[in-house]
């Protein structure tokens, strides 16, 4: 065999491997995505991102309330940090959660304990429910706290429409949609 037809079987064969793979890599969901969904709190990007982004856009603070999203800080475990949404609240220091991606890539869990281990008992570490363990997980974790979700603020104003822009340009415009060619 030549070695064209040889450079074009081996491409032929790593793009089949490609496209096999990535889509099953992008078939696990995410814990950031299913909250939004659940919880009905439009925020995207990273958990670890989701605290400062609902400052000013949702009401935030220290106490779990159902349908709140519980924001996680990151960790070096947990860089990326985590989100999960209150589904009840069981006590002052004990809640279940509804979330994905923890016990299990990609899988969601109803329902499971998370427990206020702060020496304060406000809500700034926790243990969660473990599958791995059928138990609170040996960790604990810093929280950042509560986005409650329906409660944007009234003081937000809406942003004042932009001032007309006038840019000057050099280039030249075309002439009855058809654009100039340049000679050579």
């Amino acid at each position: 065999m030549n070695v064209k037809v040889l450079a074009a079987r081996f491409a032929l064969v790593v793009s089949c491997v490609l496209m096999t793979t990535a889509p099953a890599q992008a078939r696990y969901l995410q814990c950031a995505p299913f909250a939004r969904e659940v919880s009905g709190i439009d925020i995207r990007g990273n958990a670890n991102t989701w605290w400062g982004q609902a400052a000013g856009r949702y009401d935030r603070g220290s106490a779990p309330q159902v349908g709140a999203v519980m924001a996680f800080k990151s960790t070096r475990a947990m860089p990326v940090g985590h989100v999960a949404m209150v589904s009840h609240i069981v006590s002052d220091r004990e809640v279940l959660l509804t979330h994905a991606n923890w016990s299990h890539r990609g899988g969601i869990e109803r329902d499971v304990r998370a427990v206020d281990v702060s020496a304060a008992g406000d809500w700034s570490e926790v243990r969660v429910w473990f599958a791995g363990v059928a138990d609170l997980g040996t960790r604990s974790y810093p929280l950042a706290g509560f986005i409650y979700s329906g409660k944007a603020p009234a003081t937000v104003e809406p942003a004042a429409p932009l001032a007309p822009l006038t840019i000057a340009t050099t280039a030249t415009a075309p002439i009855a949609g058809v654009l100039p060619i340049a000679a050579d």
